[in-house]
């Protein structure tokens, strides 16, 4: 039977040896022994398997031996993954794909699902968040610091803290099964431009890996620095009405993103019995952003004036002429997060005799992010009206031509230009957020073997996990008086004057502000918001949960066929909870209240793993998946008030007792191998998910909150309780499919001469007949591109590198960050992204294994763009970014 439980460097001798049988077909060789075969390994592994070829024959034999269809990303060398953060890798894997945030790929999909279905651990421990919600924002890992990462699209109950869309697993180098000592040190100078203006950064890597006391002892540390400083450009409407824009916001960016990340690893191994790893990892990423520009309302403004214009066929009005336009804001952000993240585990393994081997594992993961977003407006000084003229732009914006002068600042005023504070005199706007989120884990696992028979060994063990995930928000008013009540107009200091040009969206120029001195420098006064609307944005969400396993791993002969696998099951038990306060029309009713629920699924699970004859395998995995509920849907806040537009009572708020998503997935994958040089598979996917969680309105008895009768208005009539409540809920699923075909060949295996050349590609369709608002309505399940598609071209000798990825996308819902610093809704257009990497690496000589490297990231600068109705000419966001320049070395000795 063939074994494939081998170490990586058996694979590249196995993959030697099949293109040897090959040439040499009728010609037999005797077996060598497994010394020496290792030892040939060695060799060869270092002599002929290097570099870019190095990194996809691993990931390909880690596919291989895999029971589980995954997919796998393996380190060139320790140091040398070239993207910008661990995300840029993942979205090139069959099947999975990535959202931008700024020019950065930082939210995974898997499968059509958004990155809340998912889970992500490193080495194996479940990891914790820093958005609202579940989805790990892998901007946050730098590629440097991760040798690998192994994707599980089909679970198996020892994979404790599995997803539903499926599980990443990302994992830090391991000193003692490297068996080298290494240094690497890797520089880069970046420059990002965006159409003539140029920004400048760098990027800095260190590792070492070593092993001392005889091979017992093994140390691995790294660190990774990143001063990334970003630009763009952005164009935001506020919608449409009959097709006629109704408002519009343009702005310039530019930020910067500050990036340090460390790993470690200490390992102790004096014997074959007993195994210690203890590993660490911290990343401190801290971003800034300003922004400068104009927002204004057209169709809801107050009280401009459409006096011509002209429609397509589709109704949309592309060009436009206003007058009476007020208000037209000049508009100054400052938005910043320090965000912060640690993960600490120690695995402890010990082989208790030949048969039975117990281990035990304990974890910490925490996050924290503060964030500050910061407005500062100003406005004409006589508070007058102006003209616009606007025309429709194919690149996905609109331009415009305004009558008056928005960059001179004596001709400006700081004031409330469109009476947004109300009875408050409202200059700017302060909104701070801190996100915590933090997990302890405890895990005891035993295996026990068996020599004979088709249960190869039999593992059961339990994971006990700690969680509490909190947000916190207070706002403020910037006023230009103590009382914020009278909206003056304030004189702009010059000395907080920071740049006038412009030169977007047909505006030559714009004001810009440099809001955060402002700020600190006391030109506002702050008044604290205290709002019902605030109040939900604060929460606190613990849960407890246990989970069980038993697993049988399978090994035998079926015929001649060779079966590998397992079957076994999980239980999960969870207890949830969240501390809120409910309000009626802003005023608390009683104190913060805890509410929550103990919930327990069974999760059983199959993976089964044909080996046909000429390197073939067929698998098959049939699970019950399943993900927790999102985060800000479990709090325990609710807002109660008089809707005074249909007169009756209503609320709504988070649901802490909600039951988790959950499916019954199939798979199958047939895949065909190359001598561990190359493959081919294809791959279909069902999955259908028995409950979607979505916002449900209920009656609703208000006679059950204690409603002082001051807050009710007067004169109800009989039956005024009887109301509506809105809250998340489980409601009906549907069903997910799709298939996926990849493949990634050598191209000398097809053509000698095309030696050194090589392609990775994959695609994948999905339909989906989920409808995650509820039966009968049509918005898409977010995350999902029906098209995904992924294309790798590399070359590869003497020395020479060259590589061009392009991912591509279409159209799909995604989530961002909204006005009120809540996840938004907003549909993207399709995307591709093309990157470029050059390099040589010296082979001989003073300048042995100094490498260069020249990349381009976002070559053909790849906005990012969501429209309106589903029409292109009704643009919603375009945002560009620019492309990204890439110099630099990396030296290994």
């Amino acid at each position: 039977m063939l074994r494939l439980e081998r170490n990586l460097l058996s694979a590249a001798l196995a993959s030697v040896l099949t293109l040897a049988a090959h040439g040499a077909s009728a010609q037999t060789v005797a077996a060598d022994t497994p010394a020496q075969e290792d030892a040939d390994a060695v060799t060869l592994d270092r002599v002929q398997v290097t570099g870019i070829r190095r990194g996809i024959e691993d990931a390909i034999d880690a596919k291989r031996t895999s029971t589980s269809i995954v997919e796998s990303i393996s380190a060139e060398d320790i140091g040398k993954l070239p993207d910008m953060s661990i995300a840029d890798s993942l979205a090139r894997l069959p099947g999975l794909t990535a959202q931008r945030f700024g020019n950065r790929p930082q939210e995974i999909n898997i499968r059509g699902f958004a990155g809340d279905f998912s889970t992500t651990l490193l080495n194996g421990r479940e990891q914790v968040s820093l958005g609202n919600n579940r989805g790990v924002e892998f901007d946050q890992y730098p590629s440097e610091l991760i040798s690998q990462v192994m994707v599980y699209k089909t679970p198996d109950a020892q994979l404790v803290g599995q997803g539903l869309s499926g599980t990443v697993d990302l994992r830090t180098v391991r000193p003692l099964a490297f068996g080298e000592r290494a240094v690497a040190l890797n520089a880069r100078g970046d420059m990002n431009r965006l159409g003539d203006s140029d920004e400048w950064g760098s990027r800095f890597s260190a590792s070492y890996i070593d092993q001392f006391a005889d091979d017992t002892i093994g140390v691995a540390i790294g660190y990774a620095r990143m001063d990334n400083p970003t630009q763009g450009r952005q164009y935001e409407s506020w919608g449409y009405d009959n097709g006629v824009l109704g408002g519009a916001n343009m702005h310039l960016i530019e930020g910067d993103n500050q990036r340090d990340g460390l790993m470690g690893v200490l390992e102790f191994r004096p014997n074959d019995r007993y195994h210690s790893t203890l590993d660490v990892f911290y990343s401190q990423f801290d971003k800034e952003e300003s922004k400068r520009g104009l927002q204004m309302g057209l169709v809801w403004g107050n009280g401009s004036t459409l006096i011509g214009g002209t429609r397509n066929a589709n109704n949309t009005m592309t060009e436009a002429h206003w007058t009476n336009v007020k208000p037209i804001v000049v508009r100054n952000d400052y938005n910043a997060a320090d965000d912060s993240l640690f993960a600490i585990g120690w695995n402890q393994e010990l082989k208790v005799s030949d048969d039975w081997t117990v281990s035990a594992d304990i974890g910490h993961s925490s996050a924290r992010r503060d964030e500050r977003l910061l407005e500062i407006y100003a406005g004409p000084a006589d508070q007058g009206r102006d003209t616009v003229d606007l025309v429709y732009n194919p690149a996905g914006y609109f331009d415009f031509t305004l009558g008056r002068d928005y960059t001179d600042p004596s001709g400006l005023r700081m004031y409330d230009p469109g009476g947004w504070g109300g009875e408050r005199a409202q200059a700017g706007y302060l909104k701070d957020f801190r996100v915590k989120d933090a997990l302890a884990s405890v895990r005891l696992d035993a295996t026990r073997t068996f020599d004979t028979g088709f249960i190869s060994s039999l593992a059961f063990g339990a994971n006990l996990t700690d969680r509490t995930k909190s947000r916190a928000s207070s706002e403020a008013t910037l006023c230009l008086t103590a009382a914020c009540t009278d909206n003056v107009e304030g004189v702009i200091p010059g000395q907080y004057v920071t740049n006038t040009s412009f030169g977007q969206f047909g505006l030559p120029g714009v004001l810009g502000l440099d809001a955060l001195g402002m700020f600190n420098g006391g030109v506002f006064h702050l008044w604290t918001k205290d709002h019902a609307d605030i109040s939900n944005k604060n929460w606190e969400v613990e849960e407890e949960i246990a989970t069980f396993y038993v697993q049988a791993n399978i090994d035998f002969d079926m015929g001649s066929v060779p079966v590998r696998g397992n079957v076994g099951v999980q239980v999960v038990n969870a207890d949830q909870a969240s501390t809120g306060i409910a309000t009626f029309q802003g005023v608390a009713l009683t104190e913060e209240a805890r509410r929550g629920s103990s919930i327990t699924e069974v999760l059983p699970s199959l993976n089964l793993s044909f080996e046909l004859p000429a390197e073939q395998v067929v698998r098959f995995g049939a699970a019950r998946q399943m993900a927790r509920p999102r985060m800000d849907d479990l709090r325990a806040n609710a807002g109660y008030g008089f809707d005074t537009q249909r007169g009756i009572l209503s609320g709504s708020g988070g649901n802490p007792e909600l039951d988790p998503w959950l499916a019954d997935a199939f798979d199958i994958s047939y895949e065909k191998y190359f001598g561990g040089k190359g493959y081919v598979s294809l791959a279909y996917f069902h999955k259908d998910l028995k409950t979607y969680i979505y916002n449900q309105t209920t009656e609703f008895d208000y006679r059950q909150l204690p409603l002082p009768a001051g807050l009710l208005p007067p004169g109800l009539p009989d039956g005024w309780w009887e109301g509506e409540y809105s809250q998340p809920m489980n409601g009906e699923g549907g069903t997910l499919k799709g298939f996926e075909v990849a493949v990634s060949m050598p191209l000398d295996l097809l053509w000698a001469p095309l030696e050194g050349f090589g392609v990775v590609a994959s695609y994948s369709d999905t339909d989906s007949e989920i409808e995650p608002l509820g039966p009968g309505t049509t918005e898409p399940l977010p995350g999902l591109s029906k098209y995904v598609s992924n294309v790798t071209a590399y070359y590869e000798r003497f020395g020479f590198s060259a590589r061009v990825s392009h991912r591509r996308r279409s159209d799909f819902l995604g989530e961002v960050q909204g006005a009120g610093g809540d996840r938004t809704k907003v549909f993207f257009a399709g995307e591709g992204v093309t990157d470029v990497q050059l390099g040589y690496t010296f082979q001989s000589g003073p300048l042995e294994n100094l490498a260069l490297l020249l990349q381009v990231n976002n070559l053909e600068n790849e906005p990012y763009r969501t429209i309106s109705d589903g029409l292109d000419e009704r643009p919603h966001q375009y945002f560009e970014f620019g492309r990204t320049y890439l110099l630099g070395l990396n030296y290994r000795f």
